[in-house]
């Protein structure tokens, strides 16, 4: 029997706050900032960010990444998220056994408003995947980590970027994920989902930034 997780919405509930302000659109890019329990190995890192890409980037969505800890309180981007990983990302201790803890991540919402801040579950991720992950080769598993958690990532940031708290029916954008899924060499959103995406607040706001004007 498949079996299978919910991801994410677990919307946790956010004790008051409003959506971040978007700066000016004609400043830069969708900003990701990122916060770590425990740093990632950089394999990890790599996997996850260029799975991230592969995935958003066709819905014409492009990020540069930003560690929240060193924020200097000056960036400037089109809009933003926030995205803070939990527990330990990485591969060690695997175990020949499934577990089924529940949501691998969740987005914030306050009074009905999606909120642009994600939490990312890796010790819950690791563990839904980690009989599977032992059956792939020691020197790929960082890599099939890393986009594992890339899946998720991707999940929350439709939630934030198409601003819903709906889900699909197949793909990156339905509620539950199997472990083969996660691990799969492509898993993309679907039509519905992707077309939300393309026609987003945070696209719209990309493609004009990438159309103004420099300045000379």
């Amino acid at each position: 029997m498949t079996q299978l997780v919910i991801v994410l919405l677990a919307l946790a509930a956010a004790p008051g706050g409003t959506r971040l302000p978007a700066p000016p659109a004609e400043v830069a890019p969708i900003a990701l900032y990122t916060q770590f329990q425990q740093e990632p190995p950089q394999a990890v890192t790599d996997a996850l960010r260029d799975e991230l890409e592969f995935i958003m980037a066709p819905l014409g969505l492009r990020f540069e990444w930003r560690s929240l800890p060193n924020v200097r309180g000056d960036e400037i981007a089109v809009e933003l998220a926030v995205l803070t990983f939990k527990g330990r990302c990485d591969v060690t201790g695997l175990l020949p056994r499934t577990t089924n803890p529940g949501a691998l991540g969740w987005t914030h919402v306050s009074d009905g408003n999606i909120l642009p801040f994600s939490d990312i579950e890796c010790d819950r991720i690791r563990g839904f995947i980690q009989k599977d992950l032992l059956a792939v080769h020691p020197e790929e598993r960082e890599d099939a980590y890393g986009r594992a958690i890339a899946r998720v990532v991707a999940h929350e940031l439709y939630h934030i970027f198409a601003n819903t708290s709906q889900h699909g029916s197949f793909g990156v954008g339905k509620s539950a994920y199997t472990a083969q899924e996660l691990l799969s060499d492509d898993f993309q959103f679907e039509a519905k989902e992707s077309m939300a995406l393309r026609n987003s607040k945070a696209r719209e706001l990309l493609d004009n930034a990438t159309r103004a004007p420099g300045i000379e």
